[in-house]
């Protein structure tokens, strides 16, 4: 199925589609512009899904730049009601990190997707799947974008991240500082943290999301 979605920025094409990933079938929203280099796929944080309105946004912003997108939720509906109930699934790391893997194998395979550059943008408790994805799998891992990230999650993989890194964080959101400056110190590649100046962990206030897509937008375009 093709929707398309209309933005203030410009026509954007969403193709759904099914993803095979670690023996089980996930939904995603595939979206590629004419001439695309590289894809980014979404690693949203613990209880989202494809549908978060901010990961969205920012897709909206790397797909104007030229770069593909793959919004995809991590959990079968199955899982996801399993998991409301237990939250068991959603701070599995590993878990999410093997789904991410299975989904970037799946994209190599995909004729509109496999001669394309691979990153990874994750957020919150995502980013700490993204990061151990990137350590287990290197080989089609080129960059890794982190908002309000967790690579805390992942500290015992950072060492072996082969991929470059930044590392975005809100002003505010103190405890996350904290702890990606730590990860900052176990990262031996290319790494870089940004902290946007009155932005709480969700980078809720006005202005501050579309400072984390053209942060990422830049990044992405540099390392791909």
């Amino acid at each position: 199925m093709q929707v398309l979605l209309f933005t203030k920025m410009k026509k954007t094409l969403i193709k759904e589609i099914e993803i095979t990933a670690d023996k089980v079938v996930l939904k995603g929203n595939l979206s590629i512009p004419k001439n695309a280099k590289a894809i980014i796929l979404f690693a949203h944080g613990s209880g989202s899904s494809r549908f978060s309105p901010r990961n969205q946004y920012v897709a909206q912003v790397l797909y104007k730049a030229g770069l593909a997108t793959l919004l995809m939720d991590l959990l079968t509906k199955e899982e996801e009601l399993i998991d409301e109930q237990t939250g068991e699934l959603r701070f599995n790391i590993e878990f999410l990190a093997d789904r991410l893997i299975g989904a970037t194998k799946w994209l190599k395979k995909n004729s509109e997707a496999k001669k394309l550059a691979v990153g990874y943008f994750g957020s919150s408790t995502g980013a700490g799947a993204a990061l151990i994805a990137a350590a287990k799998y290197p080989a089609d891992i080129k960059t890794i974008v982190s908002r309000g990230g967790r690579p805390d999650l992942a500290m015992p993989y950072l060492k072996k991240v082969k991929a470059s890194v930044l590392l975005i964080v809100g002003g505010n959101d103190i405890p996350v500082i904290r702890m990606n400056k730590e990860a900052m110190k176990q990262l031996s590649i290319e790494k870089k943290l940004e902290i946007v100046p009155g932005a709480n962990h969700l980078f809720e206030e006005p202005g501050k999301l579309e400072e984390v897509a053209k942060l990422a937008a830049g990044w992405f375009t540099k390392h791909m």
